[in-house]
């Protein structure tokens, strides 16, 4: 494994051979999809289809139980990132998240 001084250097020598017309630029495109805002019955359905309690869910997006519910009963919506961890959280790939913790027993 190398260290970061040379990942460092190494990528340095690259963008100098490149600069000099010496070398290919690697190009490495990302596509960041929209966010996709969810309606408080999809919001639930989410929850439930997880098998979480409104508490649980609450912990798992970072909020309180009340911003739960007010979500739930659309009296208040998601914002940005809440909407990015519904989104993986539908897919179904929360287990995929360095925070959670998965007991299988």
């Amino acid at each position: 494994m190398s260290s970061l001084f040379e990942d460092l250097q190494e990528g340095l020598n690259q963008a100098i051979a490149y600069e000099r017309g010496k070398g290919k630029a690697k190009v490495k495109t990302l596509m960041i999809m929209p966010v996709k805002k969810y309606t408080n019955e999809e919001i639930r359905a989410i929850r439930n289809k997880s098998g979480m309690t409104q508490t649980v869910f609450a912990n798992y997006m970072g909020v309180s139980k009340k911003t739960v519910e007010a979500w739930e009963t659309g009296r208040t919506h998601p914002t940005g990132p809440a909407y990015r961890l519904l989104d993986i959280l539908e897919q179904g790939k929360e287990k995929e998240l360095s925070f959670v913790s998965v007991d299988e027993n």
